[in-house]
């Protein structure tokens, strides 16, 4: 495969809206032993309304315009941090695609780095933060080092988004409720970084 269109971008996110679905409990139960204990639940209402907002979408959606629709949904629908959070990232991630009919793997590539960029900038946070950040950095690195095969360098960005969620598990949290937790935070995976690991997946596996 050589270019992700927007196709591609409206099966990548019915996906995830199947995918959250289904793993809301594992979610929520992640959040609740370090947060809000509502992440899965949040995630679900915003990606159902994305659902139902998808057929309002020309017949041949840019990425962009499939990025920006559910972002916009997302900021709307999403308490908490995640929808600001999420929300940013699929704006900027929106505007770094333009009006490309397809991302190519250099696109993809500047797509996440938007992403992760806006999360960093709205959430203040940093890697090793035990934050969603912990999974998008590692993923914008391992797409950048894939090469010029866009199934590819989302292939590495899942799986690196994977490890990272993983290695969130020992970490002392600094930001959000978790923070408030110290020492007691470590052996839990971060929630955000989970739910990142998932959108990846299933970008992946749509591409």
């Amino acid at each position: 495969m050589t270019a992700l269109d927007g196709a591609w971008t409206r099966r990548w996110f019915e996906g995830v809206a199947a995918e959250v679905s289904r793993r809301k409990g594992e979610l929520t139960a992640l959040d609740r032993a370090i947060g809000d204990g509502d992440h899965g639940e949040n995630l679900d209402r915003g990606f159902q309304a994305v659902l139902g907002k998808l057929d309002a979408l020309d017949d041949a959606p840019t990425p962009g315009a499939v990025l920006k629709l559910v972002a916009t949904t997302l900021i709307s629908t999403v308490g908490g941090a995640a929808g600001p959070l999420y929300g940013t990232a699929f704006l900027k991630g929106a505007m770094a695609a333009g009006d490309r009919a397809e991302l190519d793997a250099a696109a993809l590539v500047e797509v996440l780095t938007a992403a992760r960029d806006g999360i960093v900038a709205r959430g203040k946070a940093e890697p090793n933060d035990k934050t969603m950040v912990d999974a998008w950095t590692p993923a914008v690195e391992a797409a950048r080092s894939a090469g010029g095969d866009v199934r590819a360098a989302l292939s590495a960005a899942a799986e690196a988004a994977a490890a990272g969620a993983v290695a969130t598990e020992p970490l002392v949290a600094h930001k959000g409720r978790a923070s408030y937790l110290g020492e007691r935070a470590v052996g839990h995976r971060d929630p955000g970084a989970e739910s990142t690991a998932l959108l990846l997946r299933v970008a992946a596996e749509t591409a």
